[in-house]
């Protein structure tokens, strides 16, 4: 026999238990047809045909002042207005060999007159003479542009190559020994997510792609190893860490290689990111 006690105790759990089935949430609404995951830098985004409507719009382009070329320097010579850095930047040697100046990586009175030219005359700012990524970033592009497979480490081929310089953060297409794209300037993956090495192949090209696992646009998205692709970023491509994978562009970049590659078109990878 139960007690009294123990029957109010039953009757008080059957009370909270919910009577029948629950209803089932309403699933959230699905995301705009271009709004489509990378689930990580390893599997490819879902693949599909985009509408004629949807290709239609076009990328907004960057706010103004967004690809300046503003240098990374030392906080307190920004905040003291110091005109000429007396301290060594992280590229100080490479700055130094490609001024043709004493290479010792010691900056002196006559590195900083140098690195000040060369700033002023890019329109490097604040131009205080310190050696720092922008400076060295825009080094390797001026010195790059009469030939960028100088040194033959893209792989000369009859048909389009997209080649992806790591060490110098360098991209351009070449067809044969004939450039038809850039050099230009780009973002490669950081130290945790690499850009991969070797050759791939451009197997999806989406002009309005965004990547719901980041929560960022992904303009002119030319996908060629799973998740990484080449696209545009609406920020600074020049910034000490890197993508998350991708070979980020300008926007005016990315508008132009879609013009120049097309699906199955080979890209070839190599170098190492600096700093990483």
């Amino acid at each position: 026999m139960f007690s009294t006690r123990t029957v109010a105790l039953l009757l008080a759990a059957v009370a909270l238990l919910p009577l029948g089935t629950p209803a089932r949430a309403a699933p959230p609404p699905a995301p705009p047809s271009w709004e489509i995951d990378t689930p990580d830098q390893v599997l490819a985004p879902r693949v599909y045909t985009p509408t004629a409507a949807e290709d239609a719009v076009e990328p907004r382009d960057a706010v103004d002042g967004t690809y300046a070329l503003v240098e990374y320097v030392p906080l307190d010579e920004v905040m003291t207005r110091v005109a000429c850095s007396k301290r060594a930047g992280p590229y100080q040697r490479a700055v130094e060999r490609w001024l043709k100046l004493t290479v010792d990586g010691k900056q002196s009175a006559a590195d900083c007159k140098a690195i000040r030219a060369f700033q002023r005359q890019q329109g490097i700012e604040p131009a205080i003479g310190f050696a720092g990524p922008v400076t060295w970033a825009r080094m390797q592009l001026v010195a790059a542009r009469k030939n960028p497979n100088a040194r033959k480490k893209c792989p000369v081929r009859t048909r389009r190559v997209a080649c992806v310089d790591l060490d110098r953060q360098l991209t351009w297409v070449q067809k044969g020994t004939k450039v038809v794209f850039g050099p230009v300037s780009m973002r490669s993956g950081r130290a945790v997510y690499p850009t991969r090495k070797g050759w791939h192949t451009v197997y999806w090209r989406h002009k309005n792609h965004v990547s719901t696992l980041y929560n960022a646009p992904m303009p002119y998205a030319q996908f060629f190893d799973g998740g990484q692709a080449f696209h545009a970023v609406y920020d600074s491509i020049h910034t000490t860490i890197g993508s998350m994978g991708c070979v980020n562009l300008t926007v005016g970049d990315a508008r132009r290689l879609w013009s120049v590659l097309k699906k199955g078109d080979r890209v070839y990878v190599w170098g190492h990111r600096p700093d990483t």
